[in-house]
């Protein structure tokens, strides 16, 4: 991660921490994602065609497992979110075909290296547009809107060549997001869904889970998160799924 960027989570961690005492919640959340990689990905030049290279055969990535980090805080009804994860995958294949990345033809027989690298930063407002906390187990539905900055990185490699593409897109997306209070404030339940499609491109992203709070101040959470991403930009294509099981733990007052 850059200086840039390191120095922005810096400066949101010192704005939520100087927010005024009329803020009912502050704290940050760490999760632990255990996602099934799945996808294709092509890269053209202006002089040849890339050919669609599925990341699991033709390429051999397997899935990985990382951490995701959000600095999170809230008054009343509204509610800010950062969040940031990387992704990073690799593969060694022999191509059973001819392939073609970028300016780069891989012939049959080749043995190559793959890798496919990812960020992934979220600038999240929530307005709670349903607020019944302070009714029976408590529960609220809110309206999310977030900007999402993607920066993908893909490349391949043999002995002799190589080829690689980057690709940054800021999305910004919208959703909705519930919260249900199961056993007072002990045991609750979230859903999550956020989105948006244009121009045959889609990115989809759904979380939910349920928190146990054995300790004020402390939430412990067991869930499923899945991230769907199909775009078309600057002769990448990549249409990928990462979804699976996660544990997370909060600390927040």
């Amino acid at each position: 991660m850059s200086k840039n960027w390191i120095l922005l989570g810096v400066t949101l961690c010192f704005v939520f921490m100087a927010m005024p005492s009329a803020a009912v919640e502050l704290g940050v959340r760490g999760y632990y994602w255990l996602p099934d990689l799945d996808g294709d990905v092509s890269y053209e030049s202006s002089a040849l065609s890339g050919t669609e290279l599925d990341l699991a055969d033709d390429l051999g990535m397997e899935s990985e497992s990382y951490p995701i980090i959000e600095i999170f805080a809230g008054f009343g009804d509204h509610h800010l979110t950062f969040t940031y994860y990387k992704a990073d995958y690799s593969g060694d294949e022999t191509l059973t075909e001819d392939i073609v990345f970028g300016d780069t033809t891989y012939r049959a027989d080749t043995d190559v290296d793959s890798t496919l690298e990812y960020t992934v930063m979220d600038f999240a407002y929530q307005w709670d547009v349903i607020d019944l906390e302070n009714f029976l187990a408590g529960g609220s539905l809110g309206l999310v809107g977030k900007v999402k900055y993607l920066d993908i990185t893909a490349g391949v490699e043999s002995d002799v060549e190589s080829d690689e593409t980057d690709l940054s897109l800021p999305l910004p997306m919208v959703g909705i997001n519930l919260h249900v209070g199961i056993l007072l404030d002990i045991l609750e339940a979230r859903v999550q869904v956020t989105g948006i499609g244009y121009d045959g491109n889609s990115v989809v992203e759904f979380l939910g889970d349920i928190s146990y709070t054995p300790f004020p101040f402390m939430d412990i959470h067991a869930g499923y998160r899945s991230f769907s991403m199909n775009v078309d930009v600057d002769d990448v294509e990549a249409n990928l799924l990462t979804a699976g099981p996660y544990v997370a733990l909060t600390i927040g007052f």
